[in-house]
């Protein structure tokens, strides 16, 4: 029987590119979505049309009741589950700290932070060994912006991800004695739609010329580490983090 994966902020980007290549390497794969039912409708036709096997569930990951029927959902319809990647984020508007709202600060943390515990939360209680499960694997989807701060623009994105990276870290060391492993890719400038909900679709052109290697990712580039951190190539691998930033 295949592992299932479940990905969050699955229907489009690198959750798309991430969860078509995993079912690839044989995973099925439980998209989670939280309005784009028809991308993620088409994300999951796609892997069907290859041979895999997938389903969309609508998720807000910062809903406990959400994420919870999220993970029965996937276990119910396509076996137990062997892994887990935290994807789904949002960010806003460029803003400077000062201008940032309190409504704001509680959306962004809510979804890109608690909804990542609550993901990993549940994934640990169904794969850990001592648990009854049989181990699995969680990648974590943080940003390069948590190491740069992203000043004038959204140091509260890039505060949500440093959460993300020390959940990473404590979560890989408690759970690394019941077979699961937990890895972080930082993606850099990388072609996505998350852009636009900024404010600036062409961010990635702007800033290109600042990346080392002149040019910004493709969502398939990040979904290559990602599906090897789940894998068993990367058996020896937890708490630790991939680059996928052209050297920024």
């Amino acid at each position: 029987m295949a592992k299932t994966l479940v990905i969050t902020g699955g229907s489009r980007g690198i959750g798309a590119a991430t969860a078509k290549l995993a079912a690839q390497h044989g995973f099925a794969v439980c998209i989670a979505y939280r309005s784009d039912a028809q991308a993620a409708a088409r994300v999951v036709a796609d892997i069907e049309a290859t041979g895999g096997n997938a389903i969309a569930v609508m998720t807000d990951v910062s809903k406990e009741e959400d994420v919870i029927a999220l993970f029965d959902t996937a276990a119910r319809s396509l076996g137990p589950i062997g892994g887990l990647v935290n994807n789904a984020a949002m960010i806003a508007p460029h803003s400077r700290v000062e201008e940032i709202s309190h409504a704001r600060l509680q959306r962004l943390f809510a979804v890109n932070a608690i909804g990542p515990f609550l993901c990993s939360r549940e994934a640990v209680r169904r794969m850990s060994t001592r648990r009854g499960g049989t181990g699995g694997a969680i990648v974590n989807v943080s940003s390069s912006s948590a190491r740069m701060g992203s000043p004038n623009e959204y140091v509260d994105y890039a505060a949500t991800k440093g959460a993300l990276e020390t959940l990473t870290i404590g979560l890989a060391k408690e759970v690394a004695r019941d077979g699961i492993r937990v890895n972080g890719v930082r993606p850099g400038h990388i072609y996505t739609d998350i852009h636009a909900s900024g404010g600036e679709p062409g961010r990635v052109d702007r800033l290109k010329d600042t990346i080392p290697m002149g040019r910004g990712g493709q969502p398939d580039e990040v979904a290559e580490a990602i599906v090897w951190l789940l894998s068993d190539k990367a058996s020896f691998a937890t708490g630790g983090f991939i680059n996928v930033n052209g050297g920024k």
